[in-house]
């Protein structure tokens, strides 16, 4: 079976948030702000990777198919299960609470949103965080993706695609908060979030699962 490269580079994945403090600080602030006010004991992370944000968010479980990815997010306390988002191993409305940080663009997106959205309870939250396609951080991504070990072959997207494909999946009730103003090599102090969406290099879109009877 092919490795990913999340499996073959995954020291390099972690160590790039240790070398940049500030910008991680800014990206689970910017999470932080639309965590709902108590999290739930049955929340989880698609796409967990080495848990460097549900470890600090209080998220309890973790998702990822990267068998090395999870044996780092366990040692942060996160209770791990190994799966892809495209067929989640929970039952249908048994979790409150599901984030996806900069992992929608590495699924098959359809399948991932129908999947969140028969997981989560009624009026469950979804949190999606991603690198804006057109922001100075998406462009330069996009730039380099041939010679990247993580973004070679994969898909950004903007933020009016995301909002479009949460409706289309049954979410409703969007919150939107954006950060990263500013190029990565100058963000040496966290920054502080704003609303909306245009300026940030990175947004997160906070949605409902509204189940109709």
């Amino acid at each position: 079976m092919k490795r990913s490269a999340f499996d073959i580079h995954t020291e390099k994945y972690d160590t790039w948030y240790g070398k940049n403090p500030a910008v991680y600080a800014s990206e689970l602030e910017v999470i932080r702000e639309l965590m709902p006010s108590k999290i739930a004991h049955n929340s989880i992370e698609i796409g967990v990777g080495t848990g460097r944000f549900s470890s600090e968010l209080g998220i309890t479980y973790g998702l990822d198919p990267s068998a090395r990815m999870l044996k780092i997010a366990e040692s942060r306390k996160v209770e791990c299960i190994k799966g892809v988002g495209e067929s989640l191993p929970f039952k249908g409305s048994s979790m409150k609470l599901a984030l996806m940080v900069t992992s929608l663009c590495f699924m098959d997106t359809e399948k991932a949103l129908d999947e969140a959205y028969r997981m989560l309870v009624p009026e469950g939250y979804l949190i999606v965080a991603f690198v804006e396609r057109n922001s100075l951080l998406g462009k330069e991504y996009r730039k380099k993706a041939s010679e990247s070990s993580f973004y070679k072959n994969i898909e950004f997207h903007t933020t009016e695609e995301v909002l479009s494909m949460l409706k289309e999946h049954g979410f409703e009730d969007m919150h939107i908060r954006q950060i990263l103003f500013n190029p990565l090599a100058k963000i040496q102090d966290m920054e502080k979030p704003k609303k909306n969406f245009g300026k940030g290099s990175f947004v997160a879109i906070r949605a409902r699962s509204i189940k109709h009877e």
